[in-house]
């Protein structure tokens, strides 16, 4: 069999396999296409989200690092590394690859959150409200960004807009809202 249809039967076995919930045999039908075809960046990357997945975060980052090293073009990989070096609280590397993820592509929303939680993890919360603005408004009615944006605002004292985002969030994740209640102590804006 040729490699080209050999890498293309076991994209489609892997396709096949995770739609049926076998991610090991996934992983072993992905290895063989980057076997098959080492340059083909998005099969290594794939590798990496699936070990990822299976916990083993180390052998992940590293096929992530190298699917980057042979096309630092795709976002989503530059978040999926940053994600897994935020999980290991490497936040100043975390930070440097959700950058590089969004200016790859600047509405990749969950990189903006990203950003911000390392950003407040180094304590620089005063340049995470940006990140936290920019997650809300593509994606508006997450609660996750409004959260951490409402928190934010508390720490650097601006409790006029946490009130305010809880008000919001009391329309569509009350739950959320009086989560955020109860660890601020400030009731929604009037």
């Amino acid at each position: 069999m040729n490699t080209l249809l050999a890498a293309w039967f076991h994209r489609r076995m892997a396709i096949l396999a995770t739609l049926f919930g076998r991610p090991a045999v996934a992983l072993s039908h992905w290895r063989a296409v980057s076997r098959l075809r080492p340059r083909d960046a998005l099969a290594v990357a794939t590798i990496g989200h699936l070990l990822a997945a299976e916990g083993r975060r180390d052998e992940a980052m590293a096929a992530l690092e190298a699917s980057l090293a042979l096309d630092a073009g795709h976002a989503a990989v530059w978040f999926n590394l940053g994600f897994l070096q935020q999980e290991r609280d490497e936040h100043g590397p975390a930070l440097a690859s959700f950058e590089r993820a969004l200016a790859l592509d600047p509405k990749l929303d969950r990189a903006w959150y990203g950003k911000a939680l390392s950003l407040i993890r180094l304590g620089r919360v005063d340049e995470a409200v940006p990140a936290l603005q920019r997650n809300t408004e593509l994606q508006p009615m997450s609660p996750f960004g409004w959260y951490q944006l409402a928190h934010a605002y508390v720490r650097l004292g601006d409790a006029d807009r946490a009130r305010r985002i809880i008000r919001r969030l009391a329309q569509f994740e009350p739950q959320v809202a009086r989560q955020l209640e109860r660890e601020t102590g400030l009731a929604p804006a009037d």
